[in-house]
């Protein structure tokens, strides 16, 4: 008995030196599935598409909108949404970045730069969950193959969007079928196809009615996976996204070499948000045209953008930052020469811009059921999912009072 008791004890000690806690107590709990349908704007969900989302906000809550951080782009968004975090907080400012003190910059379609966990601050809510012994699973969710804090999901897949709807609906499922002692409490599953057609055909068009319908039904094999199983009503199920989409219109093009010099400028990005670093010598002049006023962009020295935006601190935003208005972009002559593609849908722009409000739709034993509240800020998704989970949120932005309404009495 004595060596027995030691064992456990040893066990448990070394569990706790590894910084991650024991196991055991998460499986008593609720499981936790965090969807996000990538570019699904929250107007998306009246256009007769999407019965099993509409069924899923029926029968749970739904937000009129959810408000994403700014800039209104994938990967910053996506880690606001499990920081709790402005960009200008967490250190994923751009889909395309770089940093003074590295030696490389990230491009986030390049799963070697994204792997360097120097650019992930913050603590994502899986690592959290991992290290109070909560296990979590991740489907393609972006910065999840990431050693943040030297901590990864315990399960985890890299991004390839070759894979199926279906198919990473099966994995979900599969992880959920685990035995007891595995299963993840917490995950998380990823749809690009929306987005895609968003940006390929435009918000308005029929090949993005085809990816909603598409994506629908890989959420409707989901809900009849758990009520096979009976977990139906044993998990909550939350489903987001991180942004809208707009037409583009050619009249609201911008040629940034129009009106500035590039040979006297780093531009770290072009498009919605460009980013731009005067060489030395010429920021003064460069200021001086940029900080005019412009038909269809607005700039801004990075110190100056409106506080409202929550942005503009980082060492890794550029000193001057020029905003596309709505439906508009930023480009070059020189793109135009190369015979540069321009997407009939964008986003990226102004999170007050409704054509950016996303979406928000809840269901399980710990939300209401048949309501919906008003619009809220997607850093509060953090401390509801960490509450849900009962792991402790690391410092965020968010307010888990501002979520409070989404949950049913004995939740709260």
């Amino acid at each position: 008995m004595r060596r027995a008791v030691l064992l456990a004890l040893l066990c448990f000690v070394a569990a706790a030196c590894s910084g991650v806690a024991p196991r055991g107590a998460e499986t008593k709990r609720t499981p936790l599935i965090l969807v996000s349908i990538d570019g699904f704007r929250a107007d998306y969900l009246a256009r007769g598409r999407t019965p099993t989302l509409a069924a899923l906000a029926a029968d749970g809550v739904r937000a009129e909108a959810l408000k994403p951080a700014f800039p209104t782009l994938t990967f910053p968004n996506h880690y606001t949404l499990v920081t709790g975090l402005y960009p200008d907080h967490h250190g994923i400012v751009n889909n395309r970045m770089t940093d003074p003190a590295f030696e490389h910059g990230f491009v986030y379609t390049e799963q070697v730069t994204i792997d360097d966990p120097r650019w992930w601050g913050g603590e994502p809510l899986w690592v959290s969950a991992e290290k109070q012994g909560v296990r979590s699973a991740t489907m393609f969710w972006p910065g999840s193959t990431v050693a943040i804090a030297g901590v990864r999901p315990t399960y985890w897949k890299p991004f390839d969007g070759k894979v199926a709807p279906d198919a990473r609906v099966d994995q979900v499922l599969a992880w959920l079928d685990l035995p007891v002692a595995r299963r993840p409490r917490f995950l998380t599953l990823y749809f690009e196809q929306v987005d895609h057609e968003g940006h390929e055909h435009g918000p308005e068009s029929a090949e993005v009615d085809a990816a909603l319908a598409d994506v629908d039904a890989a959420i409707a094999r989901l809900v009849d996976g758990l009520r096979a199983r009976g977990r139906l009503d044993a998990a909550d199920l939350v489903v987001v996204s991180d942004h809208g989409q707009a037409a583009t219109s050619p009249e609201r093009r911008t040629y940034l070499d129009d009106i500035v010099p590039l040979a006297d400028v780093d531009v770290a990005n072009y498009g919605i948000l460009a980013g731009i670093e005067p060489h030395p010598g010429k920021t003064a002049e460069i200021e001086r045209v940029l900080l005019r006023p412009h038909p269809h962009m607005q700039c801004w020295r990075k110190g100056e953008v409106p506080a409202r935006l929550h942005y503009g601190t980082h060492p890794r935003i550029p000193s001057l930052l020029c905003l596309a208005e709505h439906g508009g972009n930023i480009t070059s002559h020189g793109y135009d020469d190369k015979g540069g593609h321009y997407s009939p849908g964008e986003h990226g722009y102004d999170n007050d811009d409704p054509a950016m409000r996303a979406l928000f739709v809840a269901r399980g034993p710990d939300f209401r059921r048949g309501a919906v509240v008003p619009e809220f800020d997607n850093v509060d998704v953090y401390p509801l999912l960490a509450k849900l989970l009962g792991v402790a949120p690391r410092p965020n932005d968010g307010d888990v009072a501002a979520v409070a309404g989404l949950l049913r009495d004995g939740a709260r």
